[in-house]
């Protein structure tokens, strides 16, 4: 019996070993495959954010980036607030995050609200910022970089077209937002420049806000105090609808030079209804491109680091009938 059971011990003992051998023979044969891990990294999550949704400008900004974060295989959420509605703007920028995506994309507002998102939230969460088409000061905002027009060059040229169309001497009134956001300030820089070396040109500035009444209110005032006015420039592109319409009250529109920016709701429209006689067309569809290829670009640690400078795209002259 003893016998028996040792034989039965041994004989299991010999089955075990031959599988425990056979299971190490496939382990190490050569053509065993091991699982396949996916190395694909994840998608880039893009935010890009603008206070002008559905405006023709920014329809072309958002057109570009999308077209750039598809390409690369990036995630772009477009979002916004609409009529400049800066509370609503903040709070989609802190949402963003709080969500901590991997970038934001931003038009640039020069307030404290915004330089503190972006210098300490933003910061803390390690979440890159480039603003857009307008830009804030980098070492109030620690943004990484700029993309859009140089705001300072828009300026001088949209004041040597003056010069060329109304001649050395004459009337001006520059009309902006008194909040004097960065990109006005700039574009308000590169006329006073060009415009004070001419004597005979005397200029009258013009402070409003964003309401229609103030429109109205620093126009009527304007052409109180400069009667013989011969032109207008709408520093800033949102008033230009408003203050054309409060000018026709008084006067036929066509003998006055009125010059603005295409980034307002209406600029094209005014420009095509000869209402101006020119503007300064920018390349928005260009600067939602590029700003999406330098985000990836820094999240990747292709460009690192980016130029604190800003990236500028093109501006032109568009005259009215289309001709550069």
């Amino acid at each position: 019996m003893r016998k028996t059971a040792i034989i039965l011990l041994i004989s299991i003992f010999i089955t075990l070993c031959f599988f425990t051998i056979e299971s190490a023979k496939k382990v190490f044969r050569s053509d065993w495959e091991l699982p396949v891990v996916n190395e694909e990294k994840p998608q880039h999550r893009l935010v890009l954010i603008t206070q002008d949704m559905k405006t023709p400008f920014w329809n072309e900004v958002a057109r570009g980036a999308l077209t750039e974060a598809k390409k690369n295989g990036a995630s772009l959420e477009v979002w916004g607030s609409y009529g400049n509605n800066k509370e609503d703007f903040l709070k989609k920028m802190e949402i963003a995050i709080h969500s901590k995506v991997d970038g934001i994309i931003i038009q640039g507002l020069d307030t404290e609200e915004f330089k503190q998102l972006t210098k300490v939230k933003a910061s803390f969460y390690g979440i890159p910022i480039i603003t857009v088409a307008n830009d804030v000061p980098m070492a109030e905002s620690l943004r990484k970089t700029y993309v859009g027009s140089d705001q300072y060059k828009a300026g001088e040229m949209i004041a040597k077209q003056l010069l060329s169309d109304m001649g050395p001497t004459g009337e001006v009134v520059l009309m902006y937002d008194r909040q004097k956001e960065y990109y006005q300030t700039q574009r308000l820089s590169g006329m006073e420049d060009v415009l004070k070396e001419f004597r005979g040109v005397k200029v009258l500035h013009a402070e409003t806000s964003e309401s229609r009444e103030s429109i109205i209110s620093a126009t009527q005032d304007s052409l109180n105090r400069m009667p013989e006015v011969d032109a207008f420039i709408a520093v800033d592109a949102d008033v230009a609808g408003t203050m054309i319409t409060e000018i026709s009250k008084r006067y036929q529109v066509e003998p006055f030079h009125i010059y603005s920016f295409d980034d307002g709701p209406e600029s094209l429209t005014l420009l095509n209804h000869k209402k101006l006689d020119g503007i300064i067309e920018q390349s928005p569809e260009k600067m939602g491109e590029k700003s999406v290829q330098l985000m990836i670009e820094w999240l990747i640690g292709k460009t690192v680091p980016l130029d604190v400078n800003g990236y500028y795209t093109d501006i032109f002259i568009l005259k009215e009938m289309g001709i550069k």
